[in-house]
C-alpha cells in the first residue's frame, strides 16, 4: 500500500469516526433531554410571529427606534389596571357556585348590644348586608343500609288452613353475600380508574372513615362486578366499533404478575380502540394482551372494513380489508426530538423546517374542523396537497445533505419511508391527520400506571381493561363516570339481558334516558 493509499484510508476512517461522535453526541444529547427536559412538544420558538431557527434574528436595538412614536401619550397605568380587574373578576365568583346550594348565615348582636349608645332606644332591624361567601367542604359519610322486605299474610285463608303469604320484592345485589353496594363500587372505581389513585390509599381512605376494607377484598369486588356486569355493556360497544368505518389503535406497555408461562417482568400491553373524531357516537375500548403481536388487533378487529389510524408498528399490517392511516404527530415528534443545542448547525435547520411544515399542515387542518366531510375532502386536496408536494420534495433534497444515522437523517427517512400511509388521510374527509385520539384515551392508564405500577393477575388486567372501557367511553360521551358506573351497577342485576341481548342497548352511554341521568353537567340531579 503506497504512502497516498495510508493516507486517503486514514482520513477515510477520521471522518467514520467523526460521523459516529456526532451520532453518540446526538444519542446522549436526546437521551438526557428525555430524562430532564421538558416533556411537552410545543415549539414556541417556531410558532408564527416569533422567532424560527432559520430565520435571520433583526438587531433588538433597531426595534424599538422603528417602533418608537412620540405624539403616543403615556399609557394610564391605573385605569389599565382598573378595567382588568373588571374583566377578570367581575361575576366570576358568582358563576362558579351558582349551581350549588346555598346556605344563610345571618349575625345578630348580641342583646347586650341591641341599644343605642346614645339614648339607650331599643335598635330595630331595618335590613341585612352582604359581606361575603364561602366556599364549604362536607367530608364523605358512610352508612349502612339494612334490607328488609315486608311480609303479608291471609288471615282469611289462614283460618281455613290455607296458608297464604306475600313478600315484598327487593333489588339483586351486585355481589351476593357481600356488603358492596353500586355507590360503594363506583367510588372505588372512580377512585383509581379516574383519579388514578391505587387501591391501597383507598385502604388508608376507608380507615378514616371508620371503615376496614382491605385493598384485597376491594380487588376482589372489582374482578366480580367488571365479569359480571360490566363486561356485557363492553362486549355490546365492540359490536357498534366494529360497525364504524373509520377507527383508531394504539397500545402501551403494562405489567402483569402470574401470567401463565411467562415471568413477572415480561412486558405485557394494553389495547386501545377508539372510534374516528367525525363519528357519531364515540368509543374508546381498552383491551390487555400478554404480548404486542399484530394477531391481537386482528382478532379484536374481525369484521371490520375502513381506514384504521395508527403509528408505523408493522403488526397492524394483520388486519385485512383496511387501509391504513400513519399520524403526521409522529412525523413532527421525529423532527423535535431531532433539534439538537446547536442552533447554528445544518441539523437544526432541517429539523426546524420539518417542525414548520408539520405546524402548518395542523394549522390548516384546525380551520377544517367543523366542516362536513365532503367540503373538507376538498378543501385538502386544494390548501394541503400543495404543501404536502412542498414537503416531499423537501425532504429527499434535504436527505442528500444530511449525514446518515443522525436523528434528522432518521426523521427524515421515517417520513419518506411512510410517505403513502401519511398521504391515505387525504382519501376521505372523515379520516384524521393524527393518531392524537387514540394516544389521549391511552394517557389516563398511563398515568395511573406510574401509581400502581403493575396488575397483580391476568383477571385484575383484564378487569381494569373493562372498566377503563366505559370510563373513557363516558367521558367521550360527556357523562360522569362515577354516575355512570353507578348505574350500570345498580340498574343492571336481576335485569335478563342474557336471554334478551337487546335490553344492553339501554346502557350504552348515547341512550336518552343515560343521558339524562348520568351526565357530567353541574346542574344534573
Amino acid at each position: 500500500m503506497t504512502f497516498l493509499d495510508r493516507m486517503e484510508a486514514f482520513e477515510k476512517r477520521i471522518t467514520e469516526l467523526e460521523a459516529e461522535n456526532k451520532r453518540l453526541h446526538d444519542t446522549v444529547a436526546y437521551l438526557t433531554k428525555q430524562l430532564f427536559g421538558k416533556r411537552s412538544e410545543k415549539t414556541s420558538s417556531l410558532s408564527e410571529g416569533q422567532v424560527s431557527l432559520f430565520d435571520e434574528l433583526p438587531p433588538v436595538f433597531n426595534e424599538a427606534e422603528i417602533e418608537a412614536d412620540p405624539k403616543i401619550a403615556e399609557p394610564n397605568l391605573q385605569q389599565e389596571a382598573d378595567k382588568f380587574a373588571k374583566k377578570r373578576y367581575k361575576g366570576q365568583r358568582k358563576d362558579q357556585v351558582k349551581h350549588l346550594e346555598h346556605v344563610k348565615k345571618v349575625y345578630h348582636l348580641v342583646d347586650a348590644e341591641r341599644s343605642c349608645e346614645t339614648c339607650g332606644t331599643e335598635l330595630v332591624a331595618v335590613g341585612e348586608e352582604f359581606v361575603r361567601s364561602e366556599l364549604e367542604f362536607i367530608p364523605a359519610q358512610v352508612r349502612v343500609i339494612d334490607y328488609y322486605c315486608e311480609t303479608l299474610e291471609c288471615r282469611t285463608c289462614r283460618k281455613n288452613d290455607r296458608p297464604y303469604m306475600e313478600k315484598a320484592e327487593t333489588p339483586d345485589p351486585v355481589i351476593l353475600h357481600s356488603l358492596a353496594s353500586p355507590s360503594t363500587l363506583a367510588w372505588i372505581m372512580h377512585q383509581k380508574f379516574v383519579n388514578a389513585i391505587p387501591l391501597y390509599r383507598q385502604e388508608a381512605e376507608w380507615q378514616m372513615l371508620g371503615v376496614t376494607l382491605s385493598r384485597a377484598t376491594m380487588s376482589n369486588w372489582l374482578m366480580l362486578v367488571a365479569r359480571d356486569w360490566l363486561l356485557p355493556v363492553v362486549e355490546r360497544l365492540q359490536q357498534e366499533l366494529l360497525k364504524e368505518k373509520y377507527l383508531h389503535v394504539d397500545e402501551t406497555p403494562t405489567q402483569v404478575l402470574q401470567e401463565e408461562g411467562r415471568k413477572n417482568t415480561t412486558e405485557s400491553y394494553m389495547w386501545v380502540y377508539s372510534t374516528g373524531q367525525y363519528g357519531e357516537h364515540p368509543i374508546r375500548l381498552f383491551e390487555y394482551q400478554p404480548g404486542r403481536g399484530g394477531n391481537y388487533p386482528k382478532k379484536f378487529l374481525k369484521g371490520f372494513q375502513g381506514y384504521l389510524h395508527t403509528d408505523a408498528y408493522p403488526g397492524y399490517d394483520k388486519v385485512e380489508k383496511i387501509i391504513r392511516c400513519y399520524c403526521w404527530a409522529h412525523v413532527r415528534r421525529k423532527f423535535v426530538d431531532a433539534l439538537p443545542k446547536d442552533v447554528q448547525s445544518t441539523e437544526a435547520t432541517v429539523a426546524a423546517q420539518g417542525i414548520q411544515y408539520c405546524n402548518q399542515l395542523f394549522e390548516m387542518e384546525k380551520a377544517l374542523r367543523n366542516l362536513s366531510a365532503d367540503k373538507r375532502y376538498k378543501e385538502r386536496l386544494t390548501k394541503q396537497m400543495p404543501m404536502l408536494v412542498a414537503f416531499w420534495a423537501w425532504a429527499e433534497s434535504s436527505r442528500q445533505a444530511i449525514l446518515p444515522k443522525c436523528k434528522t437523517s432518521e426523521a427524515l427517512l421515517y417520513a419518506l419511508k411512510y410517505k403513502e400511509g401519511l398521504m391515505n388521510y387525504l382519501k376521505d374527509g372523515n379520516c384524521s391527520i393524527s393518531n392524537n385520539l387514540a394516544e389521549n384515551s391511552i394517557r389516563p392508564f398511563t398515568i395511573g400506571r406510574k401509581n400502581w405500577l403493575f396488575s397483580g393477575s391476568p383477571k385484575g388486567a383484564a378487569a381494569s381493561a373493562a372498566i377503563y372501557s366505559l370510563v373513557e367511553t363516558a367521558k367521550a360521551n360527556g357523562l360522569s363516570p362515577h354516575r355512570y358506573l353507578e348505574y350500570i351497577l345498580g340498574d343492571l342485576p336481576g335485569v335478563p339481558f342474557r336471554q334478551y341481548p337487546d335490553i344492553l342497548d339501554d346502557y350504552l352511554p348515547w341512550h336518552p334516558d343515560i343521558q339524562k341521568k348520568c351526565s357530567s353537567s353541574k346542574t344534573s340531579k
